[in-house]
């Protein structure tokens, strides 16, 4: 028989699903100036339903930058304490031409919903508010177990107001564990549990050639040309085959145990269907010496994700341009600490700078590779709840992606983190169609309550 929170959330599905579908209307575009305003709007919401939903101690916590939205209930005496976070902010929704609805009408289709921030946190964040609801009605406003609600709107722009707010502020957030879905399934159906994330630094290196850009005919062939030089240096930082040239930088990687790469053999994972479906491309590329899995979750990586500069309308401009850019990020394993590769790389950038170029090279953010231990009572229940739910087993797995949070919360506040998502590979985050399973969202909020039952111990 499902509990009394259960039996509320499944006859509460439809309205829970139009709710999300009201947040996800909100452009919360991080990023972009001119969507202040959106972000804001959608802290001041989640506060409200936070507040309506019978949470305690409810704020808009200002930052340098968007602010955080906070909430707690704190009153089972001698249980354990639970941090809940989650981000509300979003990435841009570009290219919008191959959207196949507006990124911010919501649209259901073939069993999901599409719009940008569905999975990537908006929907998953929102399951935690809807657990939390269910359960505060059943029983009268209270709950089996203490919670903290942290949520942000600068996960997308590296985080840098709640990692300040996190390291000034440990005893605001005091907590036993943090509990993150923000994260995804190994595969449909298919109960997991994420135990490692990627760290990374983030970068850009600007090039500087002459005074002012120059016309090609007139000096072509004498002035320096930014472009180029950024050419030269991006094409010897990694070789054909995938590895990192930066001297130094694989000193410290710690490789995954025999135990771990043994339960990813064990994976329901095609390479060719991963190649084929997921990335859409000839080849795979990348260290072949290690399996797909292994590059994707336990090696450092190096990419280029953007040049801007000189002239790129329509037409012709015959410029030298007296300044390009390239932005450069390194995904990170334990034991890489972030500032110590940063200095690795720059070091090394500026040694192979080309003849009339000038570089800057700077960080603009960063985070810890996290690998965390299964063996504590906030992932033995995670995974009974899951079983509960989905009546298999849990995988564990790691992540190619990077949650700088989880590596503030163990620093700060000393505590682990479970790591409990339902996104799907398929899920286009930070892509055009991002979607949601709308199984999975309904799923997920009686996984969690399951949980947080579990942890208070309820049967």
């Amino acid at each position: 028989m499902p509990t009394e929170a259960l039996q509320f959330a499944r006859e509460n599905q439809s309205r829970f699903l139009a709710e999300l579908k009201d947040l996800l209307r909100i452009p919360s575009i991080s990023t972009l100036p001119e969507h202040r305003g959106d972000v804001r709007q959608a802290a001041e919401v989640l506060a409200a339903e936070l507040h309506r939903i019978g949470l305690e101690h409810v704020e808009v916590i200002e930052t340098s930058g968007h602010p955080m939205v906070y909430a707690d209930w704190l009153h089972a005496k001698g249980k354990a304490t639970c941090l809940c976070y989650g981000h509300y902010d979003v990435q841009p929704p570009d290219p919008l031409e191959e959207w196949i609805s507006p990124p911010f009408e919501p649209t259901e289709r073939n069993g999901n919903i599409y719009a940008r921030g569905a999975v990537d946190d908006k929907g998953q964040m929102y399951m935690h508010v809807k657990a939390l609801e269910s359960m505060l009605h059943v029983h009268q406003g209270k709950l089996p177990l203490n919670v903290r609600i942290i949520l942000e709107g600068e996960e997308e722009v590296g985080g840098e107001g709640i990692a300040q707010f996190v390291r000034e502020h440990p005893e605001r957030l005091r907590a036993d564990f943090a509990l993150i879905s923000d994260t995804e399934m190994f595969a449909p159906d298919l109960p997991t549990l994420c135990v490692g994330l990627r760290g990374m630094i983030y970068t850009e290196i600007e090039a500087r050639g002459a005074a002012t850009d120059l016309h090609s005919g007139m000096y072509g062939g004498a002035a320096p040309n930014p472009f180029f030089a950024l050419c030269q240096v991006l094409s010897q930082l990694k070789d054909a085959r995938g590895h990192i040239l930066i001297p130094g930088v694989y000193d410290n990687v710690v490789p995954p145990s025999a135990a771990e790469l043994k339960a990813w053999q064990s994976l329901p994972f095609s390479e060719t269907e991963f190649q084929q479906k997921e990335v859409g491309s000839s080849a795979l590329t990348g260290e072949e010496e290690y399996s797909v899995l292994e590059r994707l979750w336990a090696r450092p990586t190096l990419e280029i994700h953007g040049m801007p500069g000189g002239f790129v309308g329509d037409g012709a401009k015959t410029v030298i341009p007296a300044k390009a850019l390239a932005k450069v990020s390194l995904r990170l394993v334990p034991d890489m600490e972030p500032q110590k590769i940063f200095e690795l790389y720059k070091r090394y950038v500026e040694s192979i700078c080309p003849k009339g170029i000038s570089l800057d090279v700077r960080l603009i953010h960063s985070g810890d590779a996290i690998v965390i231990g299964v063996n504590n009572p906030y992932v033995k229940a995670a995974t009974a709840a899951l079983h509960d739910v989905f009546k298999k087993d849990t995988v564990f797995i790691r992540s190619g992606g990077s949650i700088p949070i989880v590596g503030d919360f163990e620093r700060s506040l000393k505590i682990p983190s479970v790591m409990m998502g339902f996104g799907l590979p398929d899920d286009n985050l930070h892509a055009p169609n991002e979607k949601f399973c709308i199984a999975n969202f309904h799923r997920g909020i009686e996984a969690l309550i399951r949980f947080f039952e579990k942890l208070g111990g309820e049967k």
